[in-house]
């Protein structure tokens, strides 16, 4: 008969002391254990962290609840009987926040009546203190193993249902051919692939066809776009943080990196990366380890990086804007996205596929009028596929009678200008000074947002520089 683990205390320790004289760790799953005695914490910590688990303890199951609101767990253990909230209020508060994270409730004063309930709520299992160590084990590595499956299976059915395949790339001409071949020989690779072109010509949609067609399907993909953050929020983006690694940092967070491990991670706009950072990411995709921000445990990953950007990177290396070995080590292949102008006999089919998406019911047919077609294929399309995605959804809402007439379309279509109607939204006696303020703000926030926080992309829809937007919204305080 195995010993109870109250058996075991001093093996227990010598191992877990052993193990953190070695800070070098694999990619952790993360236990939330919550027991009012801290004698229970301190055993169950020194039990478990020597099979390669993340341990987190709290004594306060008011202040369990904001960790699992707040940090990125795998797994929870919970005591049943502790003051304030017991272990099944825990258990139903925590299914709230996320329904599919497994709980084990344990307790040293069991009964069938309180199991049942237990179960009935959904907790993953029950066990009674004191219990045998290889028990708790294997019951808590099937729960991870569970909860993993269920979280592929979760990603898997996302990918499905998005279509991120060949099928949904939209376009038969010479240049997209050339994409597809392409696309079908780096995705077999752990080859990074650089994904070049101006602005809303699909770059992630090809990031997307990449990890969907490679032996990474199954796991995660994983993006952030580098230009919509700060220095310090893409850092803690990319490779997390630890509770109090800085202000604001009230749990542990994992970052890109570990949410992409054996998966694919899109960074998109890289050339928006700060110096600083591109020092700390070459030597992550170097030695694929890196420490959470404010941690000291180096984590091991496997992951493949794909990029994106819309500058002229190589242009950035001869002017020290951009290091000159990370651009090499990510533009092992490089994908260069036409325009649509480019690939303008490509327009009947991404027309038709946006009418699909945006009408409103499929028994209603929706067809363009000639002079539509006319101007849809003279127009110069600087917002490229995106600017097509708009223009359709708006034809396709504004429209009545099935049929898009040139009204349906931007005044940019039908050559008039669009005026602003001054005397409807400003009143006469408004002050000069503080209404261009609110307007100047008002412009600057709206291009943010349709650049999806891309300062560089806002800035040129303005027609101003970086620093000037950059000054811009340090003066309204607008945080992104």
């Amino acid at each position: 008969m195995a010993k109870l683990f109250t058996a075991q205390l001093p093996d227990c320790l010598n191992s877990y002391l052993n193990k953190h004289k070695n800070p070098t760790n694999t990619i952790m799953e993360t236990i939330l254990i919550i027991d009012d005695e801290k004698n229970y914490l301190v055993i169950l910590e020194a039990l478990l962290s020597p099979e390669g688990y993340e341990i987190i303890t709290e004594d306060n199951a008011i202040n369990a609840l904001r960790l699992i609101r707040e940090t990125d767990l795998d797994l929870v253990i919970t005591d049943m009987k502790m003051p304030k909230m017991n272990g099944i209020e825990l258990l139903e508060e925590s299914k709230k926040i996320n329904p599919e994270l497994p709980v084990i409730i344990m307790t040293a004063y069991g009964t069938i009546e309180m199991a049942v309930e237990a179960m009935k709520k959904r907790a993953y299992d029950y066990i009674t203190k004191p219990f045998r160590n290889e028990e708790l084990k294997l019951t808590i590595k099937k729960a991870l193993e569970n909860y993993r499956l269920i979280k592929e299976n979760r990603l898997l059915s996302e990918a499905l249902s998005d279509r991120y395949k060949y099928g949904n790339i939209i376009g038969k001409s010479k240049p997209m051919l050339k994409i597809y071949d392409m696309i079908s020989k780096v995705a077999q690779s752990r080859a990074s692939v650089m994904i070049t072109g101006p602005s809303g010509t699909g770059k992630e949609l090809i990031a997307k066809a990449i990890h969907y067609n490679s032996p990474r399907k199954n796991r995660p993909f994983i993006s952030l776009n580098c230009g919509a953050l700060t220095e310090t929020l893409l850092e803690s983006e990319l490779f997390g943080h630890e509770r109090g690694a800085f202000t604001g940092a009230i749990a542990m967070k994992k970052g890109r990196f570990e949410l992409a491990d054996e998966g694919t991670l899109f960074l998109d706009e890289v050339g928006e990366m700060p110096p600083s950072l591109q020092v700390k990411l070459l030597r992550v995709l170097q030695e694929m380890e890196f420490e959470r921000v404010g941690g000291t445990k180096t984590i091991n990953v496997d992951v493949r990086i794909l990029t994106a950007s819309n500058r002229k990177l190589k242009e950035d290396v001869d002017k020290g804007i951009f290091r000159e070995d990370l651009f090499y080590r990510l533009n092992v292949v490089q994908i260069e996205v036409p325009t649509l102008k480019d690939r303008i006999e490509d327009l009947p089919f991404l027309v038709a596929h946006f009418i699909e998406k945006f009408q409103p019911s499929k028994k209603k047919k929706i067809e363009l009028a000639p002079e539509v077609w006319k101007a849809l294929y003279n127009y110069s399309w600087p917002g490229n596929i995106r600017e097509l995605e708009n223009t359709i959804e708006r034809a396709v809402v504004m429209n009545s009678d099935g049929l898009v007439n040139i009204e349906d379309l931007p005044d940019s279509f039908s050559g008039k200008k669009e005026e602003i109607n001054i005397d409807r939204f400003i009143p006469l006696n408004a002050p000069l000074q503080k209404t261009l303020e609110q307007v100047e703000e008002h412009l600057i926030r709206r291009a943010l947002k349709q650049c999806n926080n891309v300062q560089s992309h806002a800035a040129d829809m303005l027609g101003i520089t970086k620093s000037l937007i950059q000054h811009k919204m340090k003066k309204y305080n607008i945080v992104v």
